[in-house]
C-alpha cells in the first residue's frame, strides 16, 4: 500500500474551497485521461458513491468510492470527507479536509492510502510518489478555477 498527502493554502473562504474540492465530476476535468460520475442521486452524503474511470479504450478501469464520512464545514468549523475505494483494481480511502487559514484562507489537506491490485509491494514507492504528484496537480487545479 502507497500512502501520501499534501497540503495547500488557498486564498478562498473555507466553503468555497470545499465546494471546489467536492464537486465530484469537477475531478475529471482535474485528473488526466479520468471521466467522474455519481452513481447515487444527490446532493453528496453518507453513502454517495463515486465512480473514477482513468485510461483509455481495453486499457481503463474504474475507481469506485463510497463517501463514508461527509461534515461539511459549517462558519469558521473544519470540513471532512472520506472516501473508502472499493473497486476491484484499486483498493485504499482518501480523505479531504478544510480548515480555516490565516486571513481568510483555507488550509486544505488531501491524505491518501492506495493499493493497487497486480502491483507488487515493490512498486509502492513509485506509486506513492506518483499519486502525490497527480493529486497535487489536481488540487491546484481544483482550488485556482471556479
Amino acid at each position: 500500500m502507497a500512502t501520501f498527502s499534501l497540503e495547500r493554502t488557498a486564498p478562498l473562504p473555507l466553503d468555497e474551497a470545499w465546494r471546489r474540492l467536492t464537486e465530484w465530476q469537477r475531478h475529471g476535468d482535474a485528473v488526466p485521461l479520468t471521466r467522474v460520475s455519481v452513481s447515487t442521486p444527490g446532493p453528496t452524503r453518507r453513502g454517495t458513491v463515486i465512480v473514477a474511470r482513468t485510461g483509455a479504450g481495453p486499457l481503463a478501469f474504474d475507481d469506485r468510492m463510497e463517501v463514508t464520512v461527509w461534515e461539511p464545514p459549517l462558519d469558521d468549523t473544519p470540513g471532512r470527507c472520506r472516501l473508502e475505494k472499493r473497486g476491484r483494481l484499486v483498493r485504499g480511502w482518501a480523505e479531504i479536509e478544510v480548515r480555516p487559514g490565516p486571513g481568510g484562507r483555507t488550509h486544505v489537506l488531501w491524505r491518501e492510502e492506495l493499493r493497487v491490485r497486480p502491483l507488487p509491494s515493490l512498486f509502492e514507492g513509485v506509486l506513492g510518489r506518483a499519486g502525490r504528484y497527480v493529486f497535487g496537480r489536481a488540487v491546484n487545479r481544483l482550488l485556482r478555477r471556479p
